[in-house]
């Protein structure tokens, strides 16, 4: 049994990472709209990846006895005026999916569920990597981005990201 505050959180993380997925579909629609389609399918994949988190977190839950209530997600209520605001606006959203998983450690911690704080552990690495991604993303967009011929690239070489499963393991 988890501490109520704590399975609180977690079943809030739930929602924040599905709506992550949702936002992530969004973006690579818009690229995918705008004939991006490297771009698109770099977001693509991070949908899957946000998709994981959830489910990895439900599946710790229920491990623990714990009951998941799912609640509606809101849909992305964002404008699309270039090309950058989807990779600004998703360095944005990992920086407070990373500060909501700091609130759940710290609250893991104070109430000594050193379980729990084991299993955030994997997810407070995976953020230092999202949130390093979405930087580099960014540096390279600005980088090569205004120019046909380099964006034309920096497409490429995202359109080659392929989709792999979380390393984390749940018994």
């Amino acid at each position: 049994m988890l501490n109520e505050n704590v399975s609180k959180l977690l079943n809030e993380q739930i929602n924040k990472e599905l709506f992550s997925a949702y936002l992530y579909l969004d973006f690579s629609n818009y690229y995918y709209d705008e004939g991006l389609d490297g771009f698109g399918n770099w977001f693509k994949i991070q949908a899957q990846e946000e998709r994981d988190h959830a489910m990895l977190i439900l599946q710790y839950m229920q491990n623990n006895g714990e009951k998941v209530k799912l609640t509606q997600i809101a849909g992305p209520d964002i404008s699309y005026a270039d090309h950058k605001i989807p990779l600004t606006e998703a360095l944005k959203h990992e920086q407070f999916i990373t500060a909501s998983i700091h609130d759940i450690y710290d609250e893991a911690l104070k109430t000594k569920d050193y379980r729990t704080t084991q299993f955030l552990d994997w997810f407070v690495q995976e953020q230092g990597e999202e949130e390093k991604n979405s930087e580099d993303l960014i540096k390279k967009y600005e980088l090569f981005g205004t120019e046909a011929k380099s964006l034309y690239m920096l497409n490429s070489e995202l359109g080659a990201r392929t989709y792999a499963p979380p390393s984390l393991v749940l018994d």
